[in-house]
């Protein structure tokens, strides 16, 4: 791990990066400190858990996980850190993102994994949350937030369909 970070932004497999750089994208627009790894907490669960505890012991604030299919990722990283975990559930199998979902919304009493929508619209959003928790101590952060939903809302607003 380089410097410490304010997000981590982990995904079970490099295939995951099309849709993951959507939340990397968001964080850099709110000039929040992130580092994208691939970690898989199947084929690499010593490795995931030894970046966890260092990223935590270094300060990492939130960490965003992406897996598909049984999408074990999120849990694992929930079961090392007691700092916000938030999951993307992504397409991976014949179920659509489905399997991913039940699996991140279905974790155990304890063991919380703040679970966003199926694919890039979660991605975005466990950025802008990750974003909003980070705003809770730094102001500036929640101004960038009001400013970028009402640049949005204006987006909405100006849209003529005839």
């Amino acid at each position: 791990m380089t410097p410490p970070v304010d997000v981590a932004v982990l995904m079970g497999s490099e295939s995951d990066w099309p849709v993951m750089k959507a939340a990397v994208e968001t964080l850099q627009r709110f000039n929040v400190s992130c580092e994208a790894r691939v970690l898989s907490a199947h084929r690499t669960p010593d490795q995931t858990i030894e970046y966890v505890r260092a990223a935590d012991a270094a300060g990492t604030r939130v960490f965003i996980a992406a897996a598909g299919m049984a999408a074990h990722l999120a849990g694992l990283v929930a079961a090392h850190t007691t700092r916000p975990v938030l999951g993307v559930p992504l397409a991976g199998s014949e179920l659509n993102g489905l399997d991913a979902l039940l699996a991140m919304v279905q974790m155990p009493p304890g063991v919380p994994v703040g679970t966003l929508a199926i694919g890039p619209a979660g991605a975005v959003n466990a950025a802008l949350l990750a974003v909003s928790i980070l705003a809770d101590q730094r102001p500036e952060l929640r101004q960038q937030l009001q400013a970028a939903r009402q640049k949005r809302a204006e987006q909405i607003l100006a849209a003529r369909l005839t």
